[in-house]
């Protein structure tokens, strides 16, 4: 409604302002043809009777008229220009309201008038309106490399999904960690209308290894040179994004802007807002060459069809060829070589008004890009100190930024309505088994929460290790969630081996995880820990599902099947490394299990020995693990021989048991109906028995449970009738699953069942 009437008032304005100029121009010029009440004449030949003194006068005044006519004229042929485009304009806006349209400010093609009004660029224009299609699908390239990065990426996809209303199609130029990381990511996320692609930048690393780069991106910030030859050859135009951007807006204004191209104009970039290019920011500082202050190159928009046919490969390394033998290197990556291009050639560039790429370093003329929020369009931290950046609306923007770093992005799972998306097999398969649930079952939320997708993002943290040569490399895997966080640091104390996590966490708390990780010393020596977030999604704790997450992202031939809030003894890592060569688990079937203990004490010493852990024990420091709440769940460890053994023996299988077992990597995994509280390891330990695995005890190792609260799950399962039913019921039909799996040799687990 507020553009129809703006766009009423200057139509008016301009229907006046024809009218009134022509007027008062006439009138002025016959006022001035009098002199002293006498008409003056204008001709050449009146005015030679004149004084010399009023006939240089009358020549000045008659040059000056003559001027100002003429631009009295051209501004006359503007203004019908602009009454003509006014009055074809109404229809179309009209129906704007009805089909969606995405208007674009005006951009410059050239960058005086951008300098004139930077700001003023940001109200809309009254040209003619680009339009994206409605189901139009907008290419979006990103380069990502490493875990760090990956991270960054989230946030970006999450500010773009939030506003977008296309579909969209993502290619990610990655290196092997963040293509699993987020090939992972995406797959979890599904949401409709997003496709991904990966290309391997490792593949594309002796396409730009050549050129010297000092800039803190490494070789992967030059990758964007070859995005021509990298994306598919059918691909005609892509916006091309750094990972620290934040968009406030619709992407497809931005991709709208391509309509605006002309002639030549293949590239679209917003101008540097630092003084870098211009040279003078230390003595002797010397930038590479480009056309003003030069254009920054975390948003680009490309042609590709046009880059092609101009030979773009072939122009960038002539160009770069020629800098480096003065430059020696490039100090800030792919911009310095896109504006070398430029400089030579600025009938490439289409300029875009500065709040498509609002600079957030230090020293910037950012605050010109706009008057107000609502001007802002893409925010880009392009600086190395990121949120801790000089600017004088800094707290706006990292709100803005804090927002989608912690934005649930389940929520961005939302269908587009009108554009039909082509599921894929896996959200197929999902709808296909969901349908089969029965909605009136008591126990459906129990059997719902098998099927469940949770989004995970794999390695949220740096990870880098290398398993041992010898083979005999053990990681310990176990799962938690934000009130555990504080066990991290002591396990990582007494388990000085690799470590595999899964962490289920809201998006907000995974964030509180990343800055308590950071702030902590111990965790931050540590590179060997892989921290996989799982993010939450439904009421109950899928505590298996987070096993199994933990234990397919181990680079280790054996894992320690272990539980966050279980300390291991001291030098326990090297033990079972030796165990497992003695006890030949490379080609025996065998689950080694770590006796388990409890104390009572927040503050306990922790036992050095087996000796000094019996002497605890029999202090009652010390006791062995539930023994006066589910004895079950690990008598048939038989503590008492335990306690005198030298040697690994081996026990047999029993109702209820539950140990902590270090078995092969290609172990079973654990079940996902058991969710919660309840069977969710006497299942595995079941599972592993009736694969005709060997339970061996190992005499010299043993673990510790620390006291904690009561869990939630533990809480719900001791206070709901209808939580045992159904725990009940999903045991029952996990046995006659072992039954129809196994056959006869599953019928002792009916049997003692039923006895115990």
């Amino acid at each position: 409604m507020l553009g129809i009437c703006r766009g009423r008032r200057k139509f008016l304005a301009a229907s006046l302002t024809l009218l009134c100029i022509p007027a008062i121009t006439w009138i002025y010029l016959f006022a001035g043809s009098f002199e002293d009440g006498k008409p003056v004449s204008l001709s050449p030949l009146e005015s030679q009777a004149h004084s010399p003194r009023y006939a240089a006068s009358s020549q000045r005044e008659r040059e000056s008229l003559e001027v100002r006519m003429r631009e009295v004229e051209a501004e006359n042929r503007a203004l019908r220009r602009q009454l003509s485009l006014a009055q074809g304009r109404g229809p179309a806006h009209r129906r704007g309201n009805h089909s969606r349209t995405y208007s674009m400010e005006e951009g410059t093609g050239d960058s005086e008038n951008l300098r004139a009004g930077i700001v003023a660029g940001n109200s809309s224009e009254c040209g003619q309106q680009p339009v994206v299609e409605k189901c139009e699908t907008i290419h979006v390239a990103i380069v990502c490399a490493g875990y760090n990065a990956s991270r960054d990426v989230v946030t970006l996809v999450k500010s773009v999904l939030f506003h977008r209303r296309n579909p969209l199609h993502f290619h990610l130029i990655a290196d092997s960690i963040a293509e699993q990381i987020l090939a992972t990511l995406f797959q979890t996320w599904m949401v409709p209308a997003v496709r991904v692609d990966f290309y391997n930048a490792d593949e594309l690393k002796s396409e730009v290894s050549w050129i010297p780069n000092k800039h803190y991106s490494g070789i992967y910030g030059l990758m964007k040179l070859v995005l021509t030859k990298t994306l598919p050859a059918n691909l005609e135009r892509v916006i091309v994004l750094d990972t620290d951007i934040t968009f406030a807006t619709d992407i497809a204004e931005l991709w709208a802007v391509f309509h605006k191209f002309k002639g030549q104009q293949v590239l679209g970039l917003v101008e540097n807002q630092s003084d870098w290019y211009l040279g003078n920011l230390w003595k002797n500082h010397r930038p590479w060459p480009a056309l003003g202050r030069g254009y920054n190159t975390g948003v680009i928009l490309l042609l590709l069809d046009k880059l092609r046919k101009m030979k773009w490969e072939q122009m960038w390394r002539l160009t770069a060829e020629r800098e480096l033998m003065g430059m020696l290197s490039t100090s800030l990556a792919d911009q310095d070589i896109f504006n070398a291009v430029i400089k030579q050639n600025p009938f490439l560039v289409y300029q875009l008004p500065c709040f498509w790429n609002v600079q957030l370093s230090d020293h910037t003329r950012s605050e010109q890009c706009y008057r107000d929020v609502s001007d802002l369009k893409v925010i880009h931290w392009n600086s190395p100190k990121k949120l801790r950046v000089k600017n004088k609306h800094v707290e706006f923007f990292r709100n803005l930024y804090l927002t989608f770093l912690e934005y649930d992005g389940n929520l961005l799972r939302r269908e587009l309505f009108g554009c039909p998306s082509e599921a894929d097999v896996n959200s197929k398969n999902l709808q296909k088994q969901l349908s089969e649930l029965d909605e009136d079952d008591l126990c459906y939320e129990f059997r719902r929460e098998r099927f469940t997708v949770h989004r995970t993002h794999l390695y949220f943290l740096h990870y880098e290790y290398e398993p041992a040569a010898d083979g005999t490399d053990v990681t310990l895997v176990a799962q938690l969630s934000m009130d555990r966080l504080q066990m991290l640091e002591a396990i990582c104390k007494h388990w000085e081996g690799p470590i595999s996590l899964a962490l289920y966490l809201s998006d907000a708390e995974a964030q509180q995880f990343l800055r308590y990780a950071q702030g902590s010393e111990v965790l931050m020596s540590r590179h060997n820990v892989g921290y996989h977030i799982v993010y939450k999604e439904g009421q109950f704790y899928p505590v298996n599902l987070l096993r199994n997450v933990a234990m397919k992202h181990i680079s280790t031939p054996y894992t320690f099947l272990s539980d966050i809030d279980f300390l291991p003894m001291y030098g326990l890592y090297e033990y079972l490394r030796k165990s497992v060569i003695q006890l030949d688990l490379a080609n025996t079937k065998k689950a080694m299990i770590v006796p388990a203990f409890e104390t009572l004490r927040y503050r306990l010493s922790f036992p050095k020995s087996k000796a000094e852990l019996l002497s605890m024990l029999d202090m009652g420091t010390l006791f062995t693990f539930r023994y006066h709440v589910w004895t079950k769940g690990h008598a048939p460890t038989n503590f008492a021989k335990w306690r005198t053994a030298t040697t690994p023996y081996r026990v047999e299988w029993e109702a209820d048991f539950e140990p902590y077992v270090v078995v092969r990597q290609d172990c079973p995994e654990y079940d996902r109906r058991f969710v919660g509280f309840g069977w969710n390891k006497v299942a595995h330990i079941m599972e592993l028995d009736a694969q005709e695995y060997e339970f061996i005890v190992l005499p010299n190792a043993y673990m510790i449970h620390m006291p904690h609260a009561p869990s939630f799950d533990i809480t719900k399962f001791r206070s709901n009738k209808q939580y045992r039913i159904c725990l009940k019921t999903l045991k029952e039909e996990f046995q006659q699953d072992m039954s129809r799996r196994y056959g006869f040799a599953a019928l002792k687990y009916l049997t003692a069942e039923n006895n115990s």
